[in-house]
């Protein structure tokens, strides 16, 4: 087994990186991370619906969507990140138990009692400080978490913080759970380093062929190359969304206007507009405009600075559209 620690905190590149381990290292690889304030989509999920967009772009937090299935997550530097990349042995059966024993060591070596509850969660007197994810390939098993040490939850919630009436679909959502930090439960105060230690050394006992490795400029050059073109795109992390219904009202000084978009693949395939407002032309002509654009907010704005919108709905403006757009 390989020891990794990434050299960077970008999240894009870190899940990138994730990827160009599983399908190109033919050793087990042990990953650590640590990602700068993102947020990580699980494979199925629709990632419009369980952000809350307007912080995420308001504090430029990246969005990044992840291989493995489970629910959405934020990551910030007091967040650690760890990773498994497997070759399959027939000892998969176990869920998600084999590959948080270690983590599960590391706790108890600090005198914390933690447990895996539920399907995928690590917890401590029943709040949740791990989210766990896994895929399995034929040859290949990928699982990772998350560990809470002395995160932002403030931040966390904010972030996530969707609007759950906007959008209908058949997406795997988020749950909502109590979480908490592993630093609130010391005896003794450590410092994330520190447990990053104590962390590995668990990963020895259960692996003990385990020797450190770093990604070299050619790992580095073929990370980054699966960034740009998968990880930092809109197409993956947004429009890979399964398909959905959003529906939202705005009122503004035409009047209450209300949208509703069908979505697939990330393009506008249905939009219906109602409202009470008073317009010159019929908003069938807007509404026809718009199907088959991508729905974010740039294709959107572009468009609708192409169009007489006062002549749609009477006093408005491009923002007041955009805002029961997206």
């Amino acid at each position: 087994m390989l020891f990794i620690n990434s050299p960077s905190h970008y999240a894009p590149f870190n899940i990138a990186c994730e990827e160009y381990i599983l399908n190109n290292f033919p050793e087990d690889v042990f990953l650590l991370y640590r990602n700068d304030a993102s947020i990580i989509v699980g494979r199925h999920q629709n990632t419009l619906a369980e952000i809350n967009l307007d912080y995420v772009k308001e504090h430029n937090i990246p969005v990044v969507r992840r291989l493995t299935g489970g629910g959405t997550v934020f990551h910030d530097l007091g967040n650690l990140n760890y990773c498994f990349l497997m070759n399959r042995t027939g000892d998969e059966d176990r869920g998600f138990t084999k590959y948080t024993e270690p983590i599960l060591a590391a706790l108890k070596d600090l005198g914390i009692e933690a447990k895996l509850e539920g399907r995928n969660d690590l917890t401590i007197k029943g709040m949740k400080f791990s989210g766990n994810a896994r895929a399995v390939y034929p040859n290949k098993i990928h699982q990772h978490g998350t560990i809470l040490f002395f995160s932002k939850i403030t931040d966390l919630s904010a972030a996530l913080k969707a609007n759950p009436l906007k959008f209908k679909d058949k997406a795997v959502h988020s749950v909502a759970a109590r979480v908490t930090n592993i630093s609130e439960h010391l005896t003794k105060p450590i410092s994330l380093e520190e447990f990053i230690q104590l962390i590995q050394k668990e990963v020895l006992k259960f692996y003990p062929d385990a020797r450190e490795y770093h990604l070299t400029e050619d790992d580095k050059k073929g990370i980054n190359t699966l960034m740009k073109s998968k990880y930092e795109t809109w197409e993956w992390n947004f429009g890979h969304s399964p398909a959905y219904n959003h529906k939202q009202s705005i009122r503004c000084s035409a009047g209450t206007i209300e949208f509703h978009i069908d979505v697939h693949k990330g393009k506008i395939t249905g939009l219906r507009i109602y409202g009470d407002f008073f317009g010159e032309r019929d908003p069938s002509e807007l509404e026809s405009a718009l199907i088959g654009l991508p729905h974010r907010t740039e294709e959107l704005r572009k468009a609708l600075e192409s169009l007489p919108l006062n002549e749609f709905f009477g006093e408005i403006t491009v923002e007041d559209i955009l805002a029961g757009l997206i």
